[in-house]
């Protein structure tokens, strides 16, 4: 019996692992969204309150990160941050912005995007201090 509740405790632990790193990979991809929009707005900022904006976009996406990056490897984590910010960006800038549409850089970008996913698979959960 005593087997039986250890296997299941170290079960619940493990799911907990899991939970944990899906919502710090949340935190990156709204820290990349957050990213993309204060790079926006250090384009286009012209006032005080969009100036605001861009500087609480910055906390938030640095924030999140910060936060992701406890738990997670913090070299992933930075790619994967700034390759969504990247491909988000120059998508903003094509959709919205009138950027010129180049295949040569769309393929650059989902080369980009293949090499932060190909990582971020690759890469283990590194175990924290105290766990064994």
């Amino acid at each position: 019996m005593n087997s039986f509740l250890s296997g299941f405790f170290v079960f619940r632990n493990t799911k907990r692992k899991v939970d944990y790193m899906n919502t710090d990979w949340l935190k990156v991809m709204v820290a990349a969204i957050f990213e993309v929009l204060w790079v926006i707005g250090l384009k286009h900022a012209g006032d005080v309150w969009t100036w605001f904006g861009t500087i609480v976009a910055i906390f938030i996406s640095f924030y999140l990160m910060i936060m992701a990056g406890k738990r997670l490897p913090i070299g992933t984590v930075y790619a994967v941050f700034v390759g969504l910010g990247t491909a988000g960006t120059v998508f903003c800038d094509i959709v919205f912005f009138g950027d010129p549409f180049k295949a040569t850089k769309i393929i650059l970008i989902v080369v980009l995007l293949s090499g932060v996913i190909g990582l971020k698979l690759t890469t283990g959960h590194a175990s924290q201090e105290g766990e064994s």
